[in-house]
């Protein structure tokens, strides 16, 4: 006779390789039902963008399959992103469960490329996303989200984002007349931060984006110590240049306490679209000497494509433009690798 003390008792054998728990402990199995023969049951995952779904929800398969008797298995697979934990001295955003730092070192490395392909990978996954545009120097988000409208205000004051490809977004960018000068002091650009982390409707979020200026000053410091940041994602390219201020950053962060999900190097190298022969560009190999140095893992490298520019210039990520390409895939990686270390640490 088939039970639900054997089917728990089977799946208990079922591990997830990240938290490192079976999932049973983890409470990810739920509504288990039998009938005739057939086994039902709900797969509550951490995150949509989950790289290991369909192997955990195949170990679960092959588990409950040992079960004397089971001629039918039914799991319906589906995810509940938790939120990252408080920090008493720190008020998080309202409604957002876990917030993401894109940074760099400095400038012209591509770091708002993987913003916002991370944004629209993580979107595409299932998620609910948002983008916030705190690269207050040069507010690129509207123009490669495919988006500049006016911002308007809600019942309560407060701004209301604009969505696009499903990603909610926000940018400095939407309140700036094309091509004004951005000349601000210290204390006018910390204002500026605390004012869009607060004053934003984000309504429910999975996941906030934040793309940063490069570097490391005021904005950087003044996102840190207003609102809990659950990691941040640092980009680089293989020159030696780069990889310097890039640790800079990596260096910055763990200071303010704040974890590291990623090391992307971006740029990495070209892939020729005739042969598929990769040409290393840029150098080769800093991007694992950074990541072995600062023990952060490298979670994705990015080629040279003419397609990942076209996407920036009309407004439309390559997740978006091409989403069966080689560029594509490598940012899904990119996002599960990022969602699966923000479950890590909320599970911690």
């Amino acid at each position: 006779m088939i039970t639900q003390d054997k089917v728990l008792k089977a799946l208990r054998n079922v591990m997830d390789p990240d938290l490192g728990k079976d999932i049973v402990s983890l409470n990810f199995v739920r509504d288990i039902r039998i009938e005739s023969g057939r086994v039902s049951f709900k797969l509550i995952l951490t995150t949509p963008a989950c790289p290991l779904k369909a192997k955990i929800e195949g170990d679960a398969r092959s588990a409950v399959s040992s079960i004397k008797g089971v001629k039918e298995i039914v799991i319906e697979t589906g995810s509940e992103v938790p939120s990252a934990k408080t920090i008493p001295e720190k008020e998080s955003i309202k409604g957002v469960k876990n917030t993401i730092a894109v940074a760099s070192g400095k400038g012209g490395v591509g770091k708002s490329t993987v913003s916002v392909n991370l944004a629209a990978a993580l979107a595409k996954s299932g998620s609910k996303v948002g983008l916030l545009d705190l690269d207050i120097y040069g507010p690129s988000i509207p123009t490669m989200m495919g988006i500049n409208e006016p911002i308007q205000m809600n019942a309560e004051g407060k701004m209301k984002p604009v969505v696009n490809y499903n990603i909610k977004m926000m940018s400095v960018g939407f309140v700036l007349e094309e091509d004004a000068p951005l000349i601000w002091r210290g204390p006018l650009v910390m204002q500026i931060v605390k004012q869009f982390l607060k004053d934003v409707d984000w309504g429910e979020l999975d996941y906030l984006i934040i793309d940063l200026p490069p570097g490391t000053g005021d904005a950087q410091l003044t996102l840190a110590q207003t609102i809990p940041l659950t990691g941040s994602v640092v980009v680089t390219t293989p020159q030696d240049i780069s990889l310097i201020d890039a640790r800079r950053a990596i260096q910055m962060f763990e200071k303010v306490n704040v974890p590291i999900l990623g090391l992307v190097e971006n740029m990495s190298y070209f892939l020729c679209p005739h042969c598929g022969e990769k040409t290393e560009i840029f150098s080769s190999g800093g991007g694992e000497k950074t990541s072995q140095k600062y023990n952060v893992p490298l979670i994705g490298k990015i080629p040279i494509d003419t397609e990942i520019r076209v996407g920036g210039d009309v407004g439309k990520p390559i997740i978006i433009l091409n989403p069966k390409s080689h560029q594509s895939a490598e940012f899904m990686t990119i996002a599960g690798a990022v969602a699966s270390m923000i479950s890590i640490l909320d599970y911690k």
